[in-house]
Protein backbone atom coordinates (compact mmCIF):
# COMPACT_ATOMS: atom_id res chain seq x y z
CA UNK A 1 0.00 0.00 0.00
CA UNK A 2 2.99 2.57 0.82
CA UNK A 3 4.62 1.62 -1.92
CA UNK A 4 1.83 2.41 -4.06
CA UNK A 5 1.25 5.75 -2.36
CA UNK A 6 4.16 6.38 -2.87
CA UNK A 7 4.47 6.00 -6.60
CA UNK A 8 0.98 7.67 -7.31
CA UNK A 9 3.09 11.16 -5.72
CA UNK A 10 5.32 10.80 -7.42
CA UNK A 11 3.52 10.50 -10.38
CA UNK A 12 1.29 13.06 -9.90
CA UNK A 13 4.69 15.16 -8.87
CA UNK A 14 5.84 14.27 -12.30
CA UNK A 15 2.74 15.58 -13.72
CA UNK A 16 3.08 18.89 -11.90
CA UNK A 17 6.62 19.46 -12.97
CA UNK A 18 6.13 18.95 -16.63
CA UNK A 19 3.14 20.90 -16.45
CA UNK A 20 4.87 23.66 -15.06
CA UNK A 21 7.20 23.78 -17.50
CA UNK A 22 5.42 23.60 -20.32
CA UNK A 23 3.13 26.80 -19.29
CA UNK A 24 4.35 29.08 -22.33
CA UNK A 25 3.99 26.46 -24.89
CA UNK A 26 0.38 25.65 -23.51
CA UNK A 27 -0.14 29.35 -23.94
CA UNK A 28 1.38 30.07 -27.38
CA UNK A 29 3.63 32.50 -26.37
CA UNK A 30 7.19 32.35 -27.65
CA UNK A 31 9.40 30.51 -25.22
CA UNK A 32 13.16 29.04 -24.52
CA UNK A 33 13.04 25.06 -24.16
CA UNK A 34 13.65 25.14 -20.50
CA UNK A 35 14.73 21.46 -18.95
CA UNK A 36 14.80 20.22 -15.40
CA UNK A 37 15.57 21.18 -12.82
CA UNK A 38 16.86 24.88 -13.18
CA UNK A 39 14.67 25.54 -16.31
CA UNK A 40 16.80 28.31 -18.05
CA UNK A 41 19.31 29.12 -15.36
CA UNK A 42 21.91 26.13 -15.99
CA UNK A 43 25.19 27.50 -15.04
CA UNK A 44 24.45 30.38 -13.77
CA UNK A 45 26.87 31.10 -10.70
CA UNK A 46 29.13 28.42 -11.77
CA UNK A 47 30.16 29.03 -15.06
CA UNK A 48 27.68 32.13 -16.29
CA UNK A 49 26.64 35.47 -14.98
CA UNK A 50 22.52 35.75 -14.64
CA UNK A 51 23.23 38.46 -17.20
CA UNK A 52 24.77 36.25 -20.29
CA UNK A 53 21.99 33.62 -19.56
CA UNK A 54 19.30 36.33 -19.96
CA UNK A 55 20.90 38.09 -22.99
CA UNK A 56 20.94 34.31 -24.68
CA UNK A 57 17.27 33.73 -23.80
CA UNK A 58 16.48 37.60 -24.81
CA UNK A 59 18.22 37.31 -28.72
CA UNK A 60 16.15 34.18 -29.54
CA UNK A 61 12.83 35.31 -28.11
CA UNK A 62 13.47 38.63 -30.17
CA UNK A 63 13.48 37.20 -33.42
CA UNK A 64 9.91 35.85 -32.85
CA UNK A 65 9.12 39.61 -33.15
CA UNK A 66 6.48 39.38 -30.24
CA UNK A 67 6.57 42.12 -27.29
CA UNK A 68 7.32 39.55 -24.88
CA UNK A 69 8.35 35.54 -24.10
CA UNK A 70 8.52 32.92 -21.98
CA UNK A 71 11.12 31.48 -19.91
CA UNK A 72 11.63 29.46 -16.67
CA UNK A 73 13.43 30.02 -13.34
CA UNK A 74 13.83 26.32 -12.04
CA UNK A 75 10.14 25.60 -12.68
CA UNK A 76 8.30 28.85 -12.44
CA UNK A 77 7.54 30.34 -15.45
CA UNK A 78 9.18 34.19 -16.19
CA UNK A 79 7.56 36.72 -18.72
CA UNK A 80 10.78 37.87 -20.67
CA UNK A 81 9.77 41.69 -21.85
CA UNK A 82 11.53 42.63 -25.25
CA UNK A 83 9.88 45.17 -26.45
CA UNK A 84 10.64 48.90 -25.02
CA UNK A 85 7.31 50.07 -25.22
CA UNK A 86 5.78 47.00 -23.44
CA UNK A 87 8.48 47.52 -20.72
CA UNK A 88 7.38 51.06 -20.34
CA UNK A 89 3.88 49.81 -20.21
CA UNK A 90 4.54 47.46 -17.25
CA UNK A 91 7.17 50.11 -15.29
CA UNK A 92 5.47 53.31 -15.94
CA UNK A 93 1.51 53.54 -17.80
CA UNK A 94 0.53 50.02 -16.23
CA UNK A 95 2.36 50.50 -12.63
CA UNK A 96 -0.85 49.50 -10.71
CA UNK A 97 -0.66 46.05 -12.26
CA UNK A 98 3.05 45.78 -11.41
CA UNK A 99 4.35 47.49 -8.46
CA UNK A 100 6.18 44.64 -6.69
CA UNK A 101 9.84 43.31 -6.95
CA UNK A 102 8.77 39.89 -6.08
CA UNK A 103 11.82 40.07 -4.18
CA UNK A 104 12.05 37.80 -0.90
CA UNK A 105 11.78 39.42 2.50
CA UNK A 106 10.75 38.28 6.23
CA UNK A 107 9.82 40.60 8.62
CA UNK A 108 9.60 38.79 11.44
CA UNK A 109 13.12 36.91 11.35
CA UNK A 110 15.12 38.96 9.53
CA UNK A 111 14.02 42.94 9.92
CA UNK A 112 17.03 44.07 7.99
CA UNK A 113 15.05 42.80 4.83
CA UNK A 114 12.16 45.00 5.60
CA UNK A 115 13.77 47.73 2.95
CA UNK A 116 12.15 49.97 0.40
CA UNK A 117 13.79 48.04 -2.01
CA UNK A 118 11.88 44.73 -1.33
CA UNK A 119 9.12 46.07 0.90
CA UNK A 120 5.43 46.37 -1.35
CA UNK A 121 2.03 47.42 -1.21
CA UNK A 122 0.88 50.55 0.64
CA UNK A 123 4.05 50.04 3.16
CA UNK A 124 6.18 50.89 0.31
CA UNK A 125 3.79 54.12 -0.98
CA UNK A 126 3.63 55.62 2.62
CA UNK A 127 7.47 55.25 3.25
CA UNK A 128 8.31 55.98 -0.68
CA UNK A 129 6.54 59.44 -0.48
CA UNK A 130 8.28 60.10 3.10
CA UNK A 131 11.69 59.37 1.86
CA UNK A 132 11.53 61.11 -1.40
CA UNK A 133 12.78 64.89 -0.25
CA UNK A 134 16.08 63.55 0.89
CA UNK A 135 17.35 62.52 -2.59
CA UNK A 136 16.22 65.97 -4.13
CA UNK A 137 18.74 68.19 -5.88
CA UNK A 138 18.70 70.50 -3.04
CA UNK A 139 19.54 67.91 -0.45
CA UNK A 140 22.12 66.65 -2.38
CA UNK A 141 24.07 69.76 -2.69
CA UNK A 142 23.67 69.70 1.38
CA UNK A 143 25.68 66.49 1.32
CA UNK A 144 27.91 67.18 -1.10
CA UNK A 145 30.54 68.63 1.44
CA UNK A 146 30.63 65.51 3.27
CA UNK A 147 31.43 63.84 0.42
CA UNK A 148 34.31 65.64 -0.81
CA UNK A 149 35.79 65.65 2.88
CA UNK A 150 36.05 61.62 1.89
CA UNK A 151 37.25 62.23 -1.73
CA UNK A 152 40.21 64.43 -0.01
CA UNK A 153 40.96 61.30 1.95
CA UNK A 154 40.61 59.00 -0.98
CA UNK A 155 43.35 61.47 -2.38
CA UNK A 156 46.12 61.22 -0.01
CA UNK A 157 45.46 57.20 0.36
CA UNK A 158 46.08 56.86 -3.62
CA UNK A 159 48.77 58.79 -2.72
CA UNK A 160 50.08 56.76 -0.08
CA UNK A 161 49.48 53.85 -1.59
CA UNK A 162 51.67 54.16 -5.03
CA UNK A 163 54.41 55.60 -2.88
CA UNK A 164 54.68 51.78 -1.98
CA UNK A 165 54.10 50.18 -5.61
CA UNK A 166 52.79 51.45 -8.70
CA UNK A 167 50.25 48.57 -9.16
CA UNK A 168 46.91 49.42 -7.66
CA UNK A 169 44.23 46.93 -7.03
CA UNK A 170 41.30 49.69 -7.67
CA UNK A 171 38.48 47.80 -7.23
CA UNK A 172 38.85 47.37 -3.18
CA UNK A 173 40.14 51.10 -2.89
CA UNK A 174 37.19 52.52 -4.52
CA UNK A 175 34.76 50.27 -2.08
CA UNK A 176 36.62 51.52 0.55
CA UNK A 177 36.23 55.33 -0.24
CA UNK A 178 32.20 54.81 -1.21
CA UNK A 179 32.24 52.85 2.13
CA UNK A 180 33.11 55.76 3.78
CA UNK A 181 30.95 57.78 1.79
CA UNK A 182 27.85 55.96 2.19
CA UNK A 183 28.93 55.75 6.39
CA UNK A 184 29.30 59.13 6.68
CA UNK A 185 26.18 60.16 4.99
CA UNK A 186 23.79 57.35 5.87
CA UNK A 187 24.96 57.15 9.24
CA UNK A 188 27.12 60.24 10.32
CA UNK A 189 29.73 58.18 11.06
CA UNK A 190 33.38 58.35 10.30
CA UNK A 191 34.21 54.28 9.20
CA UNK A 192 37.88 54.94 7.67
CA UNK A 193 37.88 51.84 5.72
CA UNK A 194 40.42 54.33 3.63
CA UNK A 195 43.48 54.13 6.61
CA UNK A 196 42.29 50.47 7.78
CA UNK A 197 41.24 47.72 4.83
CA UNK A 198 39.91 45.75 7.40
CA UNK A 199 37.89 48.50 9.43
CA UNK A 200 34.02 46.86 10.66
CA UNK A 201 32.18 48.61 8.13
CA UNK A 202 34.69 47.42 5.17
CA UNK A 203 34.23 44.01 6.48
CA UNK A 204 30.56 43.72 6.87
CA UNK A 205 30.14 45.26 3.26
CA UNK A 206 32.39 42.44 2.11
CA UNK A 207 30.49 39.98 3.68
CA UNK A 208 27.36 40.64 2.52
CA UNK A 209 28.33 39.82 -1.07
CA UNK A 210 30.07 36.74 -0.22
CA UNK A 211 28.78 33.73 -2.12
CA UNK A 212 28.97 30.30 -0.50
CA UNK A 213 26.44 26.70 -1.83
CA UNK A 214 24.61 26.88 1.50
CA UNK A 215 23.65 30.45 0.97
CA UNK A 216 22.87 30.32 -2.97
CA UNK A 217 20.71 27.57 -1.78
CA UNK A 218 18.96 29.66 0.51
CA UNK A 219 18.52 32.32 -1.70
CA UNK A 220 17.06 29.87 -4.52
CA UNK A 221 14.68 28.87 -1.48
CA UNK A 222 13.53 31.81 -1.23
CA UNK A 223 13.36 33.23 -4.67
CA UNK A 224 11.45 30.56 -5.60
CA UNK A 225 9.12 29.47 -2.77
CA UNK A 226 8.83 32.27 -0.66
CA UNK A 227 5.75 31.43 1.55
CA UNK A 228 7.45 28.09 2.38
CA UNK A 229 10.97 29.79 2.90
CA UNK A 230 9.18 32.31 5.54
CA UNK A 231 7.28 29.04 6.77
CA UNK A 232 11.17 27.69 7.56
CA UNK A 233 12.26 31.09 9.38
CA UNK A 234 14.19 31.22 5.97
CA UNK A 235 16.55 34.42 6.44
CA UNK A 236 18.91 36.01 3.98
CA UNK A 237 20.66 37.88 6.32
CA UNK A 238 24.15 36.43 8.48
CA UNK A 239 23.24 37.24 11.87
CA UNK A 240 26.08 38.85 12.70
CA UNK A 241 25.31 40.89 9.74
CA UNK A 242 22.24 41.57 11.34
CA UNK A 243 23.71 42.56 14.59
CA UNK A 244 25.94 44.93 13.72
CA UNK A 245 23.85 47.08 11.65
CA UNK A 246 20.97 47.09 14.32
CA UNK A 247 23.24 47.93 17.06
CA UNK A 248 24.91 50.82 14.54
CA UNK A 249 21.98 52.16 13.93
CA UNK A 250 20.21 52.08 18.04
CA UNK A 251 23.58 53.70 18.98
CA UNK A 252 23.20 56.05 15.94
CA UNK A 253 19.49 57.40 17.32
CA UNK A 254 20.01 57.58 20.76
CA UNK A 255 22.92 59.64 20.80
CA UNK A 256 21.70 61.83 18.60
CA UNK A 257 18.03 62.19 20.99
CA UNK A 258 20.38 62.48 23.54
CA UNK A 259 22.81 65.30 22.42
CA UNK A 260 20.02 66.62 20.19
CA UNK A 261 22.57 66.27 16.88
CA UNK A 262 21.33 67.84 13.67
CA UNK A 263 22.66 66.23 10.51
CA UNK A 264 22.01 66.91 7.54
CA UNK A 265 22.10 63.20 6.50
CA UNK A 266 20.08 60.14 5.65
CA UNK A 267 19.38 59.19 9.24
CA UNK A 268 17.95 62.22 10.73
CA UNK A 269 15.47 62.45 8.03
CA UNK A 270 14.32 58.76 9.10
CA UNK A 271 14.52 60.09 12.87
CA UNK A 272 12.30 62.90 11.93
CA UNK A 273 9.80 60.48 9.87
CA UNK A 274 9.01 58.55 12.65
CA UNK A 275 9.14 61.49 14.89
CA UNK A 276 6.28 63.00 12.56
CA UNK A 277 4.59 59.81 12.59
CA UNK A 278 4.22 59.07 16.51
CA UNK A 279 2.90 63.14 16.72
CA UNK A 280 0.07 62.75 14.43
CA UNK A 281 -1.27 59.72 15.85
CA UNK A 282 -0.39 60.85 19.80
CA UNK A 283 1.55 58.45 20.58
CA UNK A 284 -0.58 55.40 19.80
CA UNK A 285 1.42 52.52 18.47
CA UNK A 286 0.60 51.85 14.48
CA UNK A 287 1.50 49.02 12.46
CA UNK A 288 2.39 51.56 9.46
CA UNK A 289 4.53 53.24 12.10
CA UNK A 290 8.33 53.73 10.96
CA UNK A 291 10.35 51.98 13.68
CA UNK A 292 13.94 51.38 15.10
CA UNK A 293 14.22 47.99 12.84
CA UNK A 294 12.28 49.99 9.87
CA UNK A 295 15.12 52.41 10.18
CA UNK A 296 17.75 49.91 10.80
CA UNK A 297 16.72 48.57 7.54
CA UNK A 298 16.47 51.57 4.96
CA UNK A 299 19.78 52.41 6.72
CA UNK A 300 21.05 48.84 5.60
CA UNK A 301 20.12 48.49 2.42
CA UNK A 302 20.97 52.81 1.36
CA UNK A 303 24.84 51.32 2.35
CA UNK A 304 24.52 48.12 0.59
CA UNK A 305 23.64 50.17 -2.51
CA UNK A 306 25.42 52.68 -2.19
CA UNK A 307 29.15 51.57 -1.62
CA UNK A 308 28.86 48.36 -4.17
CA UNK A 309 27.10 49.73 -7.29
CA UNK A 310 28.84 53.03 -6.95
CA UNK A 311 32.34 51.65 -6.66
CA UNK A 312 31.71 48.88 -9.54
CA UNK A 313 30.35 51.25 -11.93
CA UNK A 314 33.59 53.86 -11.29
CA UNK A 315 35.67 50.31 -11.38
CA UNK A 316 34.79 49.52 -14.94
CA UNK A 317 34.81 52.86 -16.02
CA UNK A 318 38.50 53.49 -14.76
CA UNK A 319 38.68 49.68 -16.49
CA UNK A 320 37.51 51.51 -20.01
CA UNK A 321 39.44 54.95 -19.85
CA UNK A 322 42.56 52.88 -19.08
CA UNK A 323 42.00 50.82 -21.96
CA UNK A 324 41.81 54.07 -24.00
CA UNK A 325 44.03 56.46 -23.20
CA UNK A 326 42.09 59.00 -25.76
CA UNK A 327 39.07 58.89 -24.07
CA UNK A 328 41.05 59.33 -20.25
CA UNK A 329 42.80 61.97 -21.77
CA UNK A 330 39.97 63.70 -23.13
CA UNK A 331 37.50 62.82 -19.72
CA UNK A 332 40.69 64.79 -17.97
CA UNK A 333 40.39 67.65 -19.78
CA UNK A 334 36.60 67.42 -19.25
CA UNK A 335 37.66 68.21 -15.22
CA UNK A 336 40.65 70.55 -15.88
CA UNK A 337 38.84 73.06 -17.72
CA UNK A 338 35.83 72.80 -15.39
CA UNK A 339 38.25 73.44 -12.56
CA UNK A 340 39.71 76.45 -14.18
CA UNK A 341 36.08 78.15 -14.68
CA UNK A 342 35.25 77.36 -10.93
CA UNK A 343 38.36 77.51 -8.63
CA UNK A 344 37.29 74.72 -6.99
CA UNK A 345 35.32 71.46 -6.82
CA UNK A 346 31.98 72.35 -5.72
CA UNK A 347 28.51 70.73 -6.35
CA UNK A 348 27.86 73.49 -9.56
CA UNK A 349 31.41 72.25 -11.21
CA UNK A 350 30.77 68.37 -10.76
CA UNK A 351 27.37 68.85 -12.64
CA UNK A 352 28.83 70.80 -15.42
CA UNK A 353 31.69 68.17 -16.02
CA UNK A 354 29.31 66.50 -18.77
CA UNK A 355 32.04 64.09 -20.42
CA UNK A 356 32.94 62.50 -16.99
CA UNK A 357 28.85 62.11 -16.91
CA UNK A 358 28.71 60.61 -20.36
CA UNK A 359 31.98 58.13 -19.44
CA UNK A 360 29.61 57.10 -16.27
CA UNK A 361 26.06 56.57 -18.26
CA UNK A 362 28.16 54.52 -21.12
CA UNK A 363 29.91 52.50 -18.30
CA UNK A 364 26.39 51.85 -16.95
CA UNK A 365 25.11 51.23 -20.08
CA UNK A 366 27.90 48.66 -20.72
CA UNK A 367 27.97 46.89 -17.45
CA UNK A 368 24.96 47.82 -15.56
CA UNK A 369 25.34 46.97 -11.80
CA UNK A 370 21.57 45.59 -11.88
CA UNK A 371 21.25 43.43 -15.36
CA UNK A 372 18.05 42.18 -14.28
CA UNK A 373 14.22 44.49 -13.39
CA UNK A 374 11.64 41.85 -11.72
CA UNK A 375 8.18 42.70 -11.16
CA UNK A 376 5.12 40.85 -9.99
CA UNK A 377 1.85 40.29 -11.79
CA UNK A 378 -0.85 41.75 -9.03
CA UNK A 379 -3.98 40.70 -10.86
CA UNK A 380 -4.54 39.09 -14.64
CA UNK A 381 -3.60 41.51 -17.05
CA UNK A 382 -3.48 41.40 -20.61
CA UNK A 383 -0.91 42.75 -22.63
CA UNK A 384 -1.30 45.36 -24.93
CA UNK A 385 -2.07 44.52 -28.80
CA UNK A 386 -2.21 40.42 -27.78
CA UNK A 387 -4.65 37.97 -26.61
CA UNK A 388 -2.09 36.81 -24.27
CA UNK A 389 -2.92 37.50 -20.50
CA UNK A 390 -0.16 37.18 -17.80
CA UNK A 391 -1.70 35.53 -14.59
CA UNK A 392 -1.57 37.28 -11.16
CA UNK A 393 1.26 35.87 -8.99
CA UNK A 394 3.65 35.80 -12.71
CA UNK A 395 6.89 37.20 -12.18
CA UNK A 396 8.20 39.42 -15.09
CA UNK A 397 11.61 40.12 -16.02
CA UNK A 398 13.57 42.92 -18.15
CA UNK A 399 16.57 41.93 -19.20
CA UNK A 400 18.57 45.25 -18.61
CA UNK A 401 21.70 43.90 -19.73
CA UNK A 402 20.53 41.94 -22.82
CA UNK A 403 18.65 45.64 -23.57
CA UNK A 404 21.98 47.73 -23.14
CA UNK A 405 23.92 45.22 -25.53
CA UNK A 406 21.04 45.06 -28.17
CA UNK A 407 22.61 47.02 -31.26
CA UNK A 408 19.37 47.66 -32.55
CA UNK A 409 19.73 49.94 -29.76
CA UNK A 410 23.30 50.41 -29.16
CA UNK A 411 25.36 49.85 -32.43
CA UNK A 412 28.82 47.72 -32.22
CA UNK A 413 27.57 47.32 -28.62
CA UNK A 414 30.71 45.80 -26.97
CA UNK A 415 32.71 49.38 -28.05
CA UNK A 416 33.09 51.92 -25.12
CA UNK A 417 31.78 54.90 -27.23
CA UNK A 418 30.61 57.79 -24.51
CA UNK A 419 29.68 60.04 -27.58
CA UNK A 420 26.48 57.67 -27.37
CA UNK A 421 25.21 60.00 -24.66
CA UNK A 422 25.65 63.02 -25.95
CA UNK A 423 22.21 64.88 -26.50
CA UNK A 424 21.84 64.54 -29.97
CA UNK A 425 22.27 60.83 -29.79
CA UNK A 426 20.59 60.30 -26.58
CA UNK A 427 17.40 61.88 -27.91
CA UNK A 428 17.31 59.09 -31.31
CA UNK A 429 17.05 56.52 -28.40
CA UNK A 430 14.24 54.87 -27.20
CA UNK A 431 14.52 56.06 -23.25
CA UNK A 432 13.25 52.82 -22.20
CA UNK A 433 16.25 51.18 -24.08
CA UNK A 434 18.71 52.55 -21.09
CA UNK A 435 17.28 51.44 -17.42
CA UNK A 436 20.78 51.38 -15.25
CA UNK A 437 18.37 52.60 -12.47
CA UNK A 438 15.25 50.98 -13.34
CA UNK A 439 12.01 53.39 -14.00
CA UNK A 440 8.80 54.46 -13.20
CA UNK A 441 7.39 55.23 -9.52
CA UNK A 442 10.03 52.62 -8.27
CA UNK A 443 13.02 54.12 -9.91
CA UNK A 444 16.12 53.98 -7.80
CA UNK A 445 16.17 56.29 -4.98
CA UNK A 446 19.41 56.89 -4.66
CA UNK A 447 19.83 57.75 -8.18
CA UNK A 448 21.33 60.89 -7.78
CA UNK A 449 23.56 60.52 -4.74
CA UNK A 450 25.39 57.22 -6.47
CA UNK A 451 25.97 59.77 -9.64
CA UNK A 452 27.46 62.60 -7.84
CA UNK A 453 29.61 60.50 -5.69
CA UNK A 454 30.44 58.81 -8.80
CA UNK A 455 31.31 62.39 -10.52
CA UNK A 456 33.07 63.70 -7.34
CA UNK A 457 35.54 59.98 -7.27
CA UNK A 458 36.17 60.38 -10.75
CA UNK A 459 36.52 63.56 -10.78
CA UNK A 460 39.27 63.08 -7.99
CA UNK A 461 41.15 60.52 -9.40
CA UNK A 462 41.37 61.76 -13.35
CA UNK A 463 42.77 65.13 -12.01
CA UNK A 464 45.51 63.33 -9.57
CA UNK A 465 46.23 60.81 -11.68
CA UNK A 466 46.99 58.40 -14.90
CA UNK A 467 45.75 55.17 -15.45
CA UNK A 468 46.99 52.19 -17.39
CA UNK A 469 46.46 48.27 -17.27
CA UNK A 470 48.57 46.30 -15.58
CA UNK A 471 48.27 44.07 -18.32
CA UNK A 472 50.29 41.12 -16.89
CA UNK A 473 47.37 40.91 -14.07
CA UNK A 474 44.38 41.78 -15.75
CA UNK A 475 42.45 39.87 -18.84
CA UNK A 476 40.79 42.13 -21.99
CA UNK A 477 37.93 41.38 -22.23
CA UNK A 478 37.45 41.36 -18.52
CA UNK A 479 36.18 38.10 -16.30
CA UNK A 480 32.78 38.78 -14.37
CA UNK A 481 32.20 37.21 -11.38
CA UNK A 482 29.44 34.26 -12.34
CA UNK A 483 28.02 34.31 -8.95
CA UNK A 484 28.00 37.85 -7.49
CA UNK A 485 24.57 38.92 -7.61
CA UNK A 486 25.43 42.45 -9.13
CA UNK A 487 28.27 42.97 -12.27
CA UNK A 488 31.40 42.85 -11.03
CA UNK A 489 34.98 42.21 -12.18
CA UNK A 490 36.30 38.73 -10.72
CA UNK A 491 39.25 39.24 -9.46
CA UNK A 492 39.95 42.74 -8.87
CA UNK A 493 40.83 45.87 -11.02
CA UNK A 494 44.55 45.90 -11.22
CA UNK A 495 45.65 48.87 -12.81
CA UNK A 496 49.81 51.06 -13.20
CA UNK A 497 48.91 54.30 -11.30
CA UNK A 498 51.05 57.27 -11.84
CA UNK A 499 50.73 60.38 -10.01
CA UNK A 500 50.60 64.06 -12.33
Amino acid sequence: MWISLFALVLLAAVYWVRQRLAYWKQRGVPYVQPSFPQGNLTGVGNKSHMSAILQSCYKQLKSSGKPFGGIHFFINPVALLIDPDLIKTVLVKDFHYFHDRNLYHNDRDDPLSRHLVAMEGTKWRNLRAKLTPTFTSGKMKLMFATVTAVAEEFDKCMTHEISHSSVVEMKDLLARFTTDVIGSVAFGLECNSLKDPDAKFRVMGRKVFQASRYRALKVFLAAQFPQIARAFHVTLTPPDISEFFMGVVKDTIEFRQSNNVQRNDFMTLLMKVMKEQVEQSGGDEQKDHLTMDDIAAQAFVFFLAGFETSSTTMSFCLYELALHQELQDKARQNVTEVLKRYDTISYEAIHDMKYIEMCINESLRKYPPATTLTRRVENDYRVPATDQILQKGLMVAVPVYALHHDPDHFPDPERFDPERFAPEHSEKRHPFAFLPFGEGPRICIGLRFGMMQARIGLAYLLKSFRFTLAKDRMSVPLNISPSSPILTIDGGLWLNVEKL
